[in-house]
């Protein structure tokens, strides 16, 4: 098939274009760079059936294609939060265009959703028919508000015009390709841990989440798409980890040691969730899919990524300049 992954050379895309390489697609990479990076796709340019697109998809585009994955949006606090208006921009009209692409193509659409719709959910866990607990007007809004409106805008195409529409609902996800910089807690500890700095927690470590390791997800999203199932599916893991936890787990494998003194805690910031873990029964019944990776399994491989990738960077800051 020829098939288009919006925000194609970010963390879950890049993934998800590999994938779809491996299995013999035409895939059509498209990226703005905003918090994407080339070098996630580097192993498929020059390939006969790649195509890297720099495009913004606040604009519209034309484009030939069967399939439309449509992961394209900043997804971490710090960068959905450094220009929130972008970001509701995005998720609205970004999301409208890819929509009236895939009316226009009659193509199938993915829409990437997030668990972030549930807000700071008061039902747990969170099932897909739980409408979720959001605050409309805080500082998670613009990401928050945006993917609720884009779930309404999939679902009215779907009714009106008859677009074959699939929504994923991702739950916190790690592993190699993470940014250093995004400001989620997975890669926060380990880069904080590879650089002997004390891992910072916010509040007082005792909120929950779970954490389904990268191969997991993109597994999902490709039964997702191949399905006949119209309504939105959580895609995570239902293991449910305390922040304290998880830091500790992050101390033991990098630095062989449950020292106290290592973590240091910090106000909780605002709208943040206590408490975070998908129902995915739905995703076992109509997809047969759930989670493989333990998580020490997938964090062992997501900490080899970070100490290649800072040494890597390490090194390039050192070399002399001319």
């Amino acid at each position: 098939m020829r098939i288009l992954v919006t925000g194609g050379a970010g963390f879950v895309g890049s993934h998800l274009c590999d994938r779809l390489m491996l299995a013999g697609h035409q895939v059509f990479c498209l990226d703005n760079f905003y918090t994407g990076n080339v070098r996630n796709i580097s192993q498929w340019q020059g390939h006969e059936r790649f195509q890297l697109i720099q495009h913004d998809i606040t604009e519209p585009i034309e484009i030939e294609v069967e399939q439309i994955y449509h992961l394209a949006c900043p997804a971490s606090p710090p960068h959905y939060q450094f220009d929130p208006i972008k970001t509701a921009r995005i998720g609205f009209l970004g999301t409208y265009n890819m929509l009236e692409l895939a009316r226009k193509l009659q193509a199938r659409i993915l829409y990437t959703s997030t668990s972030e719709i549930y807000g700071d959910p008061e039902v747990h866990p969170q099932k897909e028919d739980y409408w979720g607990n959001v605050n409309c007007t805080g500082v998670r809004a613009c990401y928050d508000e945006s993917k609720r409106i884009g779930e309404t805008l999939t679902y009215d195409f779907h009714r009106r015009y008859g677009v074959e529409v699939r929504v994923a609902r991702i739950f916190n996800t790690y592993g190699e390709r993470m940014q250093e910089n995004d400001g989620r807690v997975v890669s926060n500890f380990i880069v904080q841990a590879l650089k002997g700095l004390p891992l910072t927690i916010y509040g007082d470590g005792t909120q929950s989440r779970s954490f389904c390791y990268i191969s997991d997800l993109v597994e999902g999203l490709l039964r997702l798409m191949a399905s006949d199932f119209v309504h939105p599916v959580n895609l995570g893991n239902p293991s449910e980890y305390q922040v304290l936890q998880l830091a500790q787990l992050v101390n033991r494998l990098v630095r062989s040691s449950d020292d106290p003194a290592l973590i240091q805690f910090y106000p909780l910031p605002q709208d943040d969730p206590k408490r975070r873990r998908p129902d995915i029964s739905r995703a076992m019944q109509v997809l047969g899919w759930q989670p493989t990776v333990p998580l020490d399994v997938g964090l062992a491989k997501t900490v080899a990524f970070f100490r290649e990738y800072l040494h890597s960077k390490a090194n390039l800051q050192t070399v002399p300049k001319d």
